[in-house]
């Protein structure tokens, strides 16, 4: 009966607040063939992850789902219990966090997340079938097509720039010599690792430190990241403590880099999909194919798990607690 009470009163905090929403394209995303809604919901689950799965429940479709949103807004539990039921409910085959690519046409693309959450607990087959289907249907709505960058300029279109003689014959306008050139800032890539420390202060990093992750973060924006990408993939599932913030950024930037997006000269043979969703780790963020990602986890994370899961033999709520009590007090008498 507490346990129904505290469900709902997570469920009606829900409802009757108003909740942060996610970026545009971001956030949750109610997964298909949702049975109705009934008050004995994720009945199964202990009591921890009951109530968080019944607030989630609740929330719209586009809600933030980052674990330090969930906390602010569920009084009882903290980033850590709510990143641990969160890897639970997952587990259990209640939600998957996948990224896909959005964008294309000509204009810019960029990686967005989301959290699909499903009513009923599913397998992983009925997964990665889901992911399959999002990454046909992104295909479909958005072609894929990317950018060249400007910088770049291929031999062939390098023959055909004018030769310096005749550019040199071009009137150009004095005062535009004159101007001195603008001041460049710092590029998105040291900006974005900049500010990680207003994220979370457990990766607060110097100057010096992100001088030289600068080129490790720039090859994320080389393959299509955004700064709230990048972000989140660095700060997702931390430690309780972070004892060398540098080479903490440094190894995630280099473990969970990003696929490389290419422009293609020619479009991609028929009956090809471009790699347009896939799914990512629940706990560390790491993307892969679901087939690697069992019960949303990668290998480290299962492994991490399973060696930290503690082993409970003879419960005493299943025998006499007073005879259980008298032989602990035995135990501790001196002999």
């Amino acid at each position: 009966m507490a346990t129904q009470h505290l469900s709902s009163a997570s469920q009606a905090s829900a409802c009757s607040r108003p909740y942060p929403m996610a970026h545009p394209g971001y956030g949750k995303r109610s997964a298909p063939d949702q049975r109705p809604r009934t008050a004995v919901d994720f009945e199964l689950l202990p009591i921890r992850e009951r109530s968080i799965a019944g607030f989630i429940d609740q929330l719209p479709e586009g809600a933030a789902m980052d674990v330090k949103g969930l906390a602010k807004q569920l009084p009882l539990y903290g980033q850590q219990a709510v990143a641990s039921a969160l890897k639970a409910l997952s587990v259990a085959g209640y939600l998957r966090r996948v990224r896909c690519l959005v964008g294309g046409e000509g204009g810019p693309v960029r990686w967005v997340f989301r959290t699909f959450w499903s009513r009923t607990a599913r397998d992983n087959e009925w997964w990665a079938a889901l992911v399959a289907d999002e990454r046909e249907r992104t295909a479909a709505v958005e072609p894929f097509a990317v950018q060249p960058v400007a910088s770049l300029v291929v031999p062939e279109q390098r023959a055909k720039d004018p030769v310096p003689e005749q550019r040199a014959k071009d009137p150009v306008p004095e005062q535009r010599e004159s101007t001195p050139p603008a001041p460049e800032g710092p590029s998105p890539a040291y900006a974005a690792l900049a500010q990680l420390g207003r994220a979370d202060a457990r990766l607060a990093l110097s100057a010096a430190d992100c001088t030289v992750l600068e080129p490790l973060a720039a090859e994320w924006f080389a393959r299509g990241v955004d700064a709230d990408h990048l972000t989140q993939a660095l700060a997702a599932g931390l430690p309780a403590q972070v004892d060398s913030p540098v080479g903490f950024v440094r190894c995630r930037l280099t473990r969970k880099v990003p696929p490389q997006v290419t422009a293609a000269a020619e479009p991609p043979a028929s009956g090809t999909p471009a790699p347009r969703a896939m799914m990512e780790c629940t706990e560390c963020g790491a993307p892969g194919r679901p087939g690697a990602l069992i019960d949303g986890l990668c290998r480290s994370c299962r492994r991490s798990g399973r060696e930290a899961a503690p082993v409970i033999e003879a419960l005493p709520a299943e025998r006499d607690v007073h005879t259980y009590v008298a032989g602990l007090r035995d135990l501790l008498k001196a002999p």
